[in-house]
């Protein structure tokens, strides 16, 4: 009876023990699983946060760029309406002083010589140009001036000491220049010039004049002779 009462209270100890021991490991579960729980949602929401916040930046900057873009759309659009401005003004500015400015053409000029020496000394010969035609051009400077001799060669000529003048030619004016050189009076001269090469300033087409009749003949070389740049007979 004893041995029993025993084996009793043994078994009701096992069992007390083994109950303590399943209600302490179901509490550490319990705990472990709500700490691990509360990291976990700790940690998702410390991540929501700073996703929220980067989100929120880019978004925020987007916005700014996108505001910047038409802004920088409108003062580009200012500074090429500017730019294309100054040069239609540039281009209008070039329209109204191009008809003055423009040079005078060969084909628009009609060109004539004739002898104007002063004296039996001085030998001068007029080359006289008249604009024919439509528009206002400039004959302004020293036209290009070759002498052809008897003998088929021909001899540019130089340039004397003088300043161009401003000669701006209407439909109808003139422009004269002239060639001036020492006369001959020996009748020795060896220079025999039949016709002189006239190319107007600022051009490249040349036209043939011949040598004035009763012109003085040239004392000296053909390098004896000089051009003198045009101007107005008004």
């Amino acid at each position: 009876m004893k041995y029993t009462r025993t084996a009793a209270l043994a078994a009701i100890s096992l069992a007390a023990t083994l109950s303590l021991t399943a209600c302490g490991g179901d509490d550490t579960g319990k705990a472990s699983s709500a700490k691990d729980s509360s990291s976990s949602s700790e940690s998702s929401s410390s991540s929501g946060g700073d996703t929220t916040a980067d989100s929120g930046a880019k978004t925020e900057g987007g916005s700014e760029a996108g505001d910047a873009k038409p802004e920088a759309g409108k003062d580009s659009g200012k500074d090429s309406g500017k730019g294309s401005g100054a040069k239609d003004d540039a281009a209008d500015s070039t329209t109204k002083t191009g008809g003055k400015g423009k040079f005078c053409k060969t084909e628009d000029l009609a060109i004539d010589v004739r002898d104007a020496a002063p004296d039996k000394n001085t030998g001068r010969i007029d080359i006289t140009m008249i604009n024919r035609g439509s528009t206002t051009c400039s004959a302004t400077g020293f036209a290009g001036v070759d002498i052809k001799d008897a003998d088929n060669t021909s001899n540019p000529i130089e340039r004397g000491q003088a300043q161009p003048r401003v000669t701006t030619l209407k439909p109808g004016d003139a422009a004269v220049f002239n060639l001036a050189y020492a006369i001959d009076t020996t009748g020795k001269s060896l220079a025999s010039p039949t016709n002189i090469l006239v190319t107007p300033p600022n051009e490249t087409h040349t036209v043939t004049l011949k040598w004035p009749a009763g012109a003085g003949q040239i004392k000296g070389a053909y390098t004896d002779v000089q051009v003198y740049p045009t101007h107005t007979t008004k």
